[in-house]
């Protein structure tokens, strides 16, 4: 479980001076800070820091689901900070995948059928069934999301977000309602993709167990990137313990 080499030519995204500012009424909230950042194809990176901390902005400015401030944002030498909403439309879809706390599983569809809402509408997509076979859920396709567990339900949602081959993948908390065991599997599935399809994932937690299996991660603290390290030796998610 090496690094990816990083060329100049491997960047995905590359953030300059990333600022946002939320106006509540009179009171200004100051989100990000003026953030740099450069992530690179096939990377597995944490985002670790306390709550308000910035992390979630700063994901949804990389996913288009929001707009800074003040600061540019590439994606692949395309410049989304420039974007407007149709473009940022058009590039969540072909590009994103997204990950969230809460499952968003529609209740009255199969798994499959979850999954099927993206592949159809996707272009050269993955079959349902094959996204669901990369989070081992098999044998679970025809169930419900009332007859699965939490960590099932969770890589439903992964195979949802995998199956239109995204580029990146963006996790807010993905294991922040699971238990330990559960949130593993979770995790397996995510290593997997990241591996298998050489996606970038970027991961939102605020378990540093996790940072264990990541090839960087990124501490924030007042909307700033504070600190960055490398673990000397990355271990399989199925090796992670909290």
């Amino acid at each position: 479980m090496g690094t990816p080499s990083r060329p100049d030519s491997d960047a995905v995204f590359r953030a300059r001076g990333l600022t946002k500012v939320y106006r509540m009424g009179e009171v200004e909230v100051h989100a990000l800070r003026g953030v740099d950042l450069d992530l690179y194809r096939g990377e597995f990176v944490v985002l670790l820091g306390p709550s308000g901390s910035g992390k979630s902005t700063l994901l949804n400015i990389l996913g288009g689901l929001d707009v800074p401030t003040a600061g540019e944002v590439w994606y692949e030498g395309h410049h989304l900070s420039g974007a407007d909403e149709r473009e940022l439309t058009l590039f969540r879809r072909e590009h994103v995948g997204f990950v969230f706390q809460f499952y968003n599983l529609i209740p009255s569809l199969t798994a499959r059928e979850n999954v099927a809402i993206v592949t159809d509408l996707a272009e050269g997509a993955m079959s349902p069934e094959e996204a669901l076979a990369r989070v081992d859920l098999s044998d679970r396709m025809d169930h419900f999301p009332a007859q699965l567990s939490g960590g099932q339900q969770q890589r439903v949602a992964i195979a949802r977000a995998i199956a239109k081959r995204p580029a990146v993948l963006l996790c807010d908390e993905p294991t922040g309602a699971l238990d330990s065991a559960t949130g593993v599997r979770v995790l397996e599935a995510l290593e997997r993709v990241n591996v298998e399809l050489g996606t970038t994932t970027v991961v939102i937690t605020h378990n540093a167990d996790i940072a264990r299996m990541a090839h960087r991660v990124l501490y924030l603290g007042d909307g700033r990137i504070v600190r960055e390290a490398r673990p000397e030796q990355r271990i399989p998610a199925r090796e992670l313990r909290w």
